[in-house]
């Protein structure tokens, strides 16, 4: 994929003073509340994946091929519930850097009341996928200690563009896959539905988050812009690398060591995650937050 990392031309753009409104507005009109939208009370369906099977970090590798039908859909279930912990691990952090930005402005601004029904969506969002975890029978999975230190950091010093675009990358690849599993009747009902209360509400928090980094970038010179993207990178590849816990591997009955190997080697997991990331790219080259230190992150990620 061809990326031009040049800086964009400066923009002199205010950000749109109707967007919080309208977001409030569509919050009101379309919502869910996932204790009483899904259904938690029938039994799971172990003939289900718990995700579309090529999403999978195993799926087109020989060890995918000797496994049986029973493991492969074992594994999907490990694999689904460990992207949920780690969807929580990120909102924890998103709702602080989030809070961190409005605080002490002005509560009767549309845009503090819409920052305010983010982190009241992202709080239900996160019981959500705690409670799909445990109904898929996995174990708390939880990212490695670095990456728990290293998200500390970051949500102690991301302001501004960075805070918002690092909530975008997080959000943009998580909402490609979860498109895809939730029309895929393969996937167990609850989780269809789970993934797609996600992908509607998150569209909403998407679209503020482009529109404030833009906002924020607008007022951002060379070196801050630089800085910037080299700390949202880092953050993209923490995240996207956290995303599969290496122990859904044994807790689906596989050899581990084996699995996590050939889930390394794995091109077809790669070029699933590089074209979920497309759009994405061309949204940061777009702002200037696709410079070329930060390109060496994102292709570590394997997200360009």
């Amino acid at each position: 994929m061809a990326i031009n990392i040049s800086r964009p031309k400066p923009r002199s753009r205010a950000t749109d003073p109707g967007i919080a409104r309208r977001l409030l507005d569509s919050s009101a009109q379309l919502s869910y509340d996932p204790l009483t939208d899904v259904d938690w009370e029938t039994p799971l369906d172990e003939s289900c994946h718990g995700a579309s099977p090529e999403w999978s970090t195993l799926y087109g590798t020989a060890y995918w091929d000797e496994m049986t039908d029973a493991q492969r859909k074992a594994l999907t279930r490990q694999e689904a519930a460990s992207v949920a912990s780690t969807g929580i691990w990120f909102e924890m952090i998103l709702q602080q850097m989030v809070l961190r930005d409005i605080y002490a402005k002005d509560p009767t601004s549309d845009t503090f009341q819409w920052a305010l029904t983010e982190i009241a969506d992202e709080c239900r969002h996160s019981i959500m996928f705690a409670r799909g975890a445990e109904k898929l029978r996995a174990p708390a999975y939880r990212p490695h200690r670095v990456a728990v230190e290293l998200g500390r950091f970051f949500k102690t010093v991301a302001y501004g563009e960075a805070a918002y675009a690092a909530i975008l990358v997080a959000e943009e690849v998580l909402d490609v896959m979860q498109r895809d599993w939730m029309r895929d009747e393969r996937v167990v009902p609850f989780v269809r539905t789970i993934n797609n209360i996600h992908v509607v509400e998150e569209s909403r928090h998407m679209q503020f988050a482009r529109d404030e980094t833009r906002r924020h970038l607008a007022r951002a010179g060379r070196i801050r812009r630089h800085v910037q993207s080299l700390l949202i990178a880092v953050a993209a590849y923490v995240i996207v690398t956290s995303m599969v816990n290496r122990k859904v591997y044994s807790n689906a009955g596989l050899d581990e060591q084996r699995a996590v190997h050939e889930a390394k080697a794995n091109e077809h997991h790669k070029s699933m995650m590089r074209s979920s990331c497309s759009g994405l790219m061309e949204y940061l080259t777009s702002v200037g937050l696709l410079t070329k230190p930060a390109l060496f992150f994102y292709q570590r990620a394997n997200l360009i």
